[in-house]
């Protein structure tokens, strides 16, 4: 009964109060006496029995839903939960603190998640239909959102929201979470200082973009930074920040703009930082390339499972791509233009952490030399899943070392000891 009765005003709504509905921002006042003037010319009538907390109940949801994110509101205004999982309107899953759990929270139907879906894809370039029916697109607080429908979920639309953490924008805040220590910090950050070519590895969900965007925010403020990205997840906060996004084809599959047709305009716009928000194909030997006539201080993502499969992926990326060269030309070009792999996991208890700050060290036989500078050491799991462990120095000193000293950045041999 009191579906159907939502059903209704929500009908109404849509039909009396378009204007309302589609002004941005919208007037939440305005929207709310809307719904209520409605619900009262329905429910007032001799045969209405629905109580005030009925009806206040009705009122908060249908604002929840025109002005906000429906039922998963709350959710996403919980500073806990780190994702959100719709799989179809009946099974939604948070995580909070790495655990992921069933919500209890439910839509009342498909067509209430698509029109969260539609409202998400709103203010993008970006669609989702039977033609196309999988999107990513970034809101406007920078979480980054998936979306993917019929005929390929075969569910119900599936909308997986991974949220973006305001409160870690500092190396600081890093440390305080235990995705690493306070020498690595610094290690980090005159290598971000000294120009030094990053990439950022892991899997999916384990922080990478996260760690990032904090080491970025260590770029000085005048240098000129270009990044490209397939889904905006980068925000940068300093002055000379040009943002590219790639582009979906459009329906009748032309206009695709992908990162490799970005980065090879980038080089053309005179940046003096690059950055990749991921790595997936032929662009790989694009980047390598432009580090070594010059690009330095290029920061890219990957994803792998751990430091040397980060060389493995490049080579197959490189190979796969229909470019004439080959392994051991890859195998130099990687050689000279990654500097470092930071690579990060989420471990059984739901951290995140950098468990690998691996030095590119050079050629042996061909093959592209990595050495753990520091790397997470995991000494115990508690029966509950706790992860017990520290952080250590290796004793690696980078052959990159004289970077610091070039740039005038001040980096301590010892900070490199062995523990």
């Amino acid at each position: 009964m009191v579906q159907n009765l939502k059903d209704k005003v929500r009908h109404d709504l849509v039909s009396r109060y378009s204007s309302l509905i589609n002004k941005m921002p919208m007037d939440n006042y305005e929207l709310r006496n809307a719904i209520a003037d409605i619900l009262e010319s329905i429910v007032n009538t001799p045969k209405s029995n629905f109580s005030n907390e009925e009806r206040e109940k009705i009122i908060r949801e249908l604002v929840d839903e025109f002005a906000g994110f429906g039922p998963i509101e709350d959710l996403m205004k919980d500073p806990q939960v780190t994702e959100i999982m719709i799989n179809g309107p009946k099974r939604i899953y948070v995580e909070r603190a790495g655990k992921k759990e069933l919500s209890g929270i439910v839509f009342d139907s498909e067509e209430q998640v698509m029109s969260l879906a539609h409202k998400m894809l709103m203010f993008t370039r970006r669609r989702v239909d039977e033609s196309f029916p999988y999107t990513d697109v970034s809101l406007k607080d920078g979480s980054r959102v998936n979306i993917i429908i019929f005929p390929v979920a075969l569910d119900g639309p599936v909308i997986t929201i991974r949220k973006f953490l305001k409160e870690i924008n500092k190396v600081e805040d890093l440390i305080e979470f235990h995705t690493l220590d306070k020498r690595m910090s610094e290690f980090l950050v005159a290598a971000i200082k000294a120009r030094v070519n990053i990439i950022f590895s892991g899997p999916t969900g384990a922080g990478k973009t996260t760690t990032l965007n904090v080491l970025a925010s260590y770029i000085p403020n005048d240098e000129r930074i270009v990044t490209i990205e397939d889904t905006a997840e980068l925000y940068l906060t300093q002055d000379h920040v040009v943002r590219l996004q790639a582009k979906q084809a459009n329906i009748e599959g032309k206009g695709e703009i992908t990162i490799r047709h970005l980065f090879r305009n980038s080089l053309r716009m005179r940046p003096k930082r690059i950055i990749i928000g991921e790595i997936r194909g032929a662009e790989a030997l694009d980047m390598l390339q432009a580090i070594c006539s010059g690009h330095g201080g290029s920061l890219a993502v990957i994803h792998s499972d751990d430091p040397q499969d980060v060389i493995y992926r490049i080579e197959t990326m490189i190979l796969t791509s229909g470019i004439p060269i080959t392994l051991d030309a890859i195998s130099r070009q990687i050689a000279a233009a990654v500097n470092i792999i930071i690579h990060q996991q989420q471990l059984p208890d739901g951290s995140r952490k950098i468990t690998n700050i691996t030095a590119v060290n050079g050629l042996k036989n061909g093959q592209v030399i990595l050495e753990d500078i520091f790397n997470y050491d995991i000494e115990s799991i508690s029966p509950e899943g706790k992860v017990k462990g520290a952080w250590r120095a290796t004793g690696v000193v980078p052959i990159f070392y004289d970077k610091f000293m070039k740039a005038g950045v001040n980096l301590p041999e010892e900070i490199f000891k062995k523990d």
